[in-house]
This record gives structure tokens, C-alpha cells and sequence, in this order.
């Protein structure tokens, strides 16, 4: 029983590790300087972002361009500059804004 719940712990702490890892990244990147994840600060919140391209298919790909090279008018008229990530980075990042719930 003990090695079983071990187990569970152990899964459950390396499922954790993806979104951890990525809200490092965000972090390291200072995308939190204007973004967070559930309020709206000088950007959307990250899960208003989320929500808005659920069932996107194009969503990773449009997100991640959108975080290389900045864009306005989506969000209000407050431009968002481009940001220095690379194309894996900016892929990561969108993925994982979309994964917020």
C-alpha cells in the first residue's frame, strides 16, 4: 500500500512539472510583468486568453507568433511588444496559456 501511494505522489508531482516549468519560463521571460494568470493586469489574464481560443485549432500557432512579434486590437488598443523568445519558447508558452483552466 505504502509503494502505491508513493507512486501516486511521485505522478502526480511529475504531471505538476510541465506547468511548473512553463510558468517558469513565463516568469524568466517577464511576460508576469503585464500578464498573470487569472486577473487582467496591463495584458488579459491568461485563462480570459485560454478561454477565448478554446477549440482554436490555430490557437498554439497564432498565440506563439502573437508573443514573438507583439500585436494590438485584440485585447483593447494597448499594443503588446514583440518579446525575445525563441520559436520553441513562444510555442511552449502559448501551450501552455491554453492549457489554463
Amino acid at each position: 500500500m505504502k509503494v502505491f501511494v508513493a507512486a501516486a505522489v511521485a505522478a502526480g508531482l511529475l504531471s505538476a512539472a510541465p506547468a511548473f516549468a512553463n510558468m517558469e519560463l513565463a516568469k524568466a521571460k517577464n511576460c508576469l510583468t503585464c500578464h498573470s494568470v487569472d486577473q487582467k493586469l496591463v495584458g488579459p489574464a491568461y485563462k480570459d486568453v485560454a478561454k477565448k481560443y478554446a477549440g482554436d485549432s490555430t490557437a498554439v500557432a497564432k498565440l506563439a507568433e502573437k508573443i514573438q512579434k507583439g500585436g494590438s486590437g485584440v485585447w483593447g488598443q494597448m499594443p503588446m511588444p514583440a518579446n525575445p523568445v525563441t520559436p520553441e519558447e513562444a510555442k511552449t508558452l502559448a501551450t501552455w496559456v491554453l492549457s489554463l483552466k
